[in-house]
């Protein structure tokens, strides 16, 4: 891909074009939000701006395609890249604050950054034209609901489906940005002393869902935290605070992360029962650094071995009395994290998923010990990789039984509180009966 050429344009016309070649690489070629901008080379000024309008086209995109479909005459075409300028440049006049004919001149000059200068005076003509007709032009794409939700048709429904009377909440909750999350290491700190320490440095903060966690009120860069370089805190979702609580291993214990990386569980595991003899287990090899990563920044120790939980030639033969299997899922409960998950999961993927996470939770059952604990966890709020794949675990290894109710938990707009506020996590805690019971 031929990256924008650097001219004597507007300021801020640079960060749109970056942002619409980043948006292409994702709708184009199917790859992360995160893997397009790492492939671009941005000039460090224009980072946050670029990261902003690509995350929010994402988010957005829905909803924002079909608003530009209305712009174009019927069966009208145009070049990939200059759709997704498009795009990039409705977001900021639906979405930003940004100034309506600025933003307008902006993307004109974003057109010729991106070699498109043939295009600029078409992208003016849409783009003032949208100004112009707005209402009508959006009341005709929002007379679909899952339009106008910003969510694919097929995910809208599911959701409409599983969650028939929370679906506006799920739907704000996906639609927003992200809090920044804390957990504090209960080895090094704890939650009262981080708050003070913050409210020391002026730095808005609040007790989160979990006794460990913190929201922060502005997300920043996570290097800028106090505390985060000395591990004191880590970056992690109220809600994935919930595991090490609910596997609940106690000193001595041997216990297996089966799917750890990036190693956020891992690490809580360690930090709230330090005595644990823990493996942390990935079948990629590259995320496995980010594991050792992790322990070394807190100063943990664990035993990190790259394998597939599923095929365990890794295993030692010796069993584990508690296993948290993180499994790979839909992500359906972290879409405001990766809104391109809006625009890269298919219907047909949450059946492969469900093959991938059956196959895991019932080989990680073969290398549990008689009275041991599996702690199944998904991010994903549908019910086919959740509630009812357990239900079928069950009725197929009568040897496990509920140790307590699952634990649903959907996503929560930032209007609910900080002490409310997580994404969306599905648990099970499944015990192996004791031998002879």
């Amino acid at each position: 891909m031929n990256e924008p050429a650097r001219l004597d344009v507007a300021p801020g016309a640079a960060a749109l074009a970056m942002a619409a070649c980043a948006l292409e690489l994702v709708v184009g070629r199917g790859v992360t939000a995160e893997a397009a901008l790492q492939s671009l080379s941005i000039a460090p000024a224009d980072r946050a701006a670029v990261r902003a309008i690509h995350t929010g086209a994402l988010r957005f995109y829905p909803r924002l395609s079909p608003l530009a479909g209305t712009l174009l005459q019927p069966g009208q075409q145009v070049p990939p890249r200059v759709h997704a300028l498009l795009v990039c440049a409705l977001h900021q006049l639906e979405y930003s604050r940004a100034p309506a004919h600025s933003a307008v001149n902006i993307a004109v000059d974003a057109a010729r950054v991106l070699g498109a200068g043939s295009a600029a005076g078409f992208i003016n003509a849409l783009l003032r034209r949208f100004l112009r007709e707005r209402g009508g032009l959006a009341a005709r794409v929002d007379v679909d609901a899952a339009t106008a939700a910003a969510h694919p048709r097929w995910l809208h429904q599911r959701l409409r489906e599983s969650h028939p009377t929370r679906l506006s909440q799920l739907v704000a909750a996906n639609n927003e940005s992200p809090a920044l999350v804390l957990r504090v290491n209960v080895q090094r700190a704890t939650r009262d002393d981080m708050l003070r320490r913050f409210a020391e440095q002026g730095i808005a903060a609040a007790p989160g869902l979990a006794d460990t966690s913190i929201v922060l009120e502005q997300a920043t860069d996570v290097s800028a935290v106090p505390g985060f370089d000395e591990g004191l805190v880590s970056v992690q979702d109220a809600g994935a605070q919930r595991a090490a609580e609910l596997l609940d291993a106690r000193p001595g214990e041997r216990v297996l992360d089966a799917c750890a990386a990036p190693g956020g569980k891992a690490c809580h595991l360690l930090e709230r029962t330090p005595g644990i003899e823990l493996t942390a287990l990935d079948i990629d090899a590259s995320r496995v650094e980010r594991v050792q990563q992790n322990l070394a920044r807190l100063g943990l120790a664990a035993r990190v071995a790259t394998g597939d939980a599923a095929d365990p030639a890794w295993w030692d033969g010796q069993p584990f009395d508690r296993i948290l299997i993180d499994a790979p899922c839909s992500g359906t409960g972290v879409i405001r994290r990766h809104p391109d998950i809006k625009l890269l999961r298919r219907p047909g993927d949450i059946g492969s998923f469900v093959t991938q996470q059956r196959r895991l939770l019932a080989r990680c059952a073969d290398l549990l010990a008689p009275g041991g604990r599996i702690l199944y966890a998904t991010c994903s709020v549908l019910p086919a990789e959740n509630q009812l794949l357990v239900g079928d675990f069950l009725r197929e290894h009568p040897s496990f039984q509920r140790v307590r109710e699952d634990v649903a938990l959907l996503p929560t707009p930032r209007s609910a509180g900080a002490a409310a506020l997580t994404d969306g996590f599905y648990y099970a805690c499944l015990e192996m009966k004791a031998e002879g019971a």
